[in-house]
């Protein structure tokens, strides 16, 4: 098949695969991909790590909020002035998002590699 037959974007499919492969074969340029995942893998786990301290930091503000809240409420309710439900609901706030941050941190510490 003549090369005059060949359509451009295929022509240039073909030198963009050609170049590719010797770019490649290239120590230096395999160096630096190697690098590349390594770095990135590396920043990939400290970003999760991140996020998990983040989140978990998050949930142990709102479980601080929620311990406000009970206190609160239960003094209503010592006066009179609040039901038995809504100290319930507060406790139970404030449990679950005291469980969602602990857990977080200790899905952070598992993760570290021991030294």
């Amino acid at each position: 098949m003549p090369m005059a037959n060949v359509s451009t974007a295929r022509k240039v499919g073909i030198v963009a695969r050609v170049a590719a492969q010797q770019i490649g074969r290239s120590r230096h340029v395999g160096a630096l991909l190697r690098a590349g995942r390594g770095v990135a893998g590396h920043l990939g786990r400290v970003l999760g790590q991140l996020w998990l301290e983040v989140t978990g930091f998050v949930f142990l503000a709102l479980a601080g909020i929620g311990v406000m809240a009970v206190v609160r409420e239960y003094t209503r309710y010592q006066a009179g002035k609040a039901t038995v439900g809504r100290v319930i609901l507060a406790v139970c706030f404030t449990a679950v998002f005291g469980w969602f941050g602990v857990s977080s941190f200790w899905r952070v510490r598992k993760r570290r590699p021991s030294a």
